[in-house]
């Protein structure tokens, strides 16, 4: 069995670059003001997605914090559209 563990640093940084990534995907998407709570799970899933996006298209964006925004911004904006196709 694998453990994965996460220092507080990077549990931090998650959370900023998701937050980050969730208010901007809210601008660009054009939707009403959403909570703290509600655009930091949008980002955090967007890093999550993605990571996981990028990953599986081969796709490297550049390694630090604007990198961990950026590719949360763009997954949390396929989460976004995908919500409004439901």
């Amino acid at each position: 069995m694998i453990h994965a563990q996460m220092s507080l640093e990077s549990i931090l940084i998650l959370l900023l670059s998701g937050l980050v990534a969730g208010w901007l995907a809210n601008l660009v998407m054009g939707k009403k003001r959403r909570s703290l709570i509600v655009v930091l799970i949008v980002g955090v899933l967007g890093a999550i997605i993605g990571t996981w996006l990028f990953s599986f298209l081969g796709i490297s964006i550049a390694a630090g914090m604007v990198g961990k925004i950026i590719t949360a911004f763009v997954g949390a904006l396929v989460f976004l559209f995908l919500l409004r196709l439901l």
